[in-house]
């Protein structure tokens, strides 16, 4: 997967995921703008991709907040001369159940998530169209948006959102030959390591400096961040060209597509449908009602951490 002459934007690129798509895409030969909320952080990444011989710069600023997306647009063409790659990793947390969640507690993850995907797609999409030479959006979405999770009003919304705007945007973009794919990762990450089924053998994994087991790695599909990196390097590359409008999951040992909501199933009577009889149909099992929220692990006995 050669990069060289791209240029990418990867918000968020402070630590975690974003910190591994980065250290990712320069090896591979694209020059990289390094954001993060943490200035200190994402300097530290950009010294380090520097360091090894990359290319690379920080520019750090809360993609929620009006203007840095346009910022982080202009860094990467002034420093690099053009932009080919945004990837919209940059998030938060802010987990409450529905009667605990404050109005802060909403506005803050969807201004960051999903707001903040909006307006770095936005700037990269006018300047990619200006270019004329096509592009790549990456936009970085999560299982909970998937499926909903206990907790993750406000999260669930914000990633369920991302993945209908990549699948909007992918046919916005087409003409102009800019592919938009969602990428729903699965890592141990410091946003992971409080789910209580996954701590202590993540935190095991770490104590020991061992790998995470096979398990974890084949049956949950989570690994490192290192594990995730791999997809946004091909999604970034002109060997992804055909690939848009996709939810395409990746974590540990497992590659994934997501499939997008269908009709599972229809039934039809003449006139309309009264109450009643939705009840009947309902109660006749004409309709099997999907599963919702993220199944919890089941760890071998011979896995259990004491």
């Amino acid at each position: 997967m050669d990069l060289s002459g791209k240029v990418a934007v990867i918000t968020g690129a402070g630590r975690g995921l974003g910190r591994a798509y980065a250290e990712a895409l320069a090896p591979a030969g694209a020059a990289v703008v390094v954001n993060d909320v943490d200035a200190a952080a994402a300097r530290e990444v950009a010294d380090a991709i520097t360091a090894a011989g990359g290319r690379a710069v920080a520019a750090p600023g809360a993609v929620g907040g009006a203007g840095v997306a346009e910022q982080l647009v202009e860094t990467a063409v002034e420093q690099f001369g053009r932009l080919d790659v945004m990837v919209t990793n940059a998030g938060v947390l802010r987990d409450r159940v529905l009667w605990k969640m404050s109005d802060d507690d909403f506005d803050t993850v969807i201004d960051v998530h999903l707001r903040g995907t909006f307006r770095c797609a936005r700037a990269a999409a006018v300047r990619m169209r200006e270019q004329g030479e096509g592009g790549r959006l990456i936009l970085i979405s999560s299982p909970a948006g998937q499926r909903g999770n206990f907790g993750q009003t406000n999260y669930a919304a914000a990633k369920a959102g991302v993945v209908a705007m990549a699948r909007t945007w992918a046919m916005e973009l087409a003409k102009a030959r800019i592919t938009v794919n969602a990428v729903v990762p699965v890592a141990a990450t410091e946003m992971t390591r409080t789910i209580p089924a996954f701590a202590p053998v993540l935190e095991e994994a770490e104590r020991t400096g061992g790998p995470l087991p096979d398990w974890l790695r084949k049956d949950e599909g989570m690994g490192t961040p290192q594990d995730a990196a791999g997809l946004i390097v091909y999604l970034a590359s002109d060997a992804s060209e055909g690939v848009t409008g996709q939810a395409i999951g990746i974590g540990g040992d497992k590659l994934a597509l997501w499939s997008h909501p269908r009709e599972k199933a229809v039934a039809l009577a003449d006139g309309g449908w009264s109450a009643e009889a939705i009840a009947a149909s309902w109660r006749d099992g004409i309709f099997e009602q999907e599963t919702y929220g993220i199944p919890a692990p089941t760890i071998p006995a011979a896995e259990k951490v004491s």
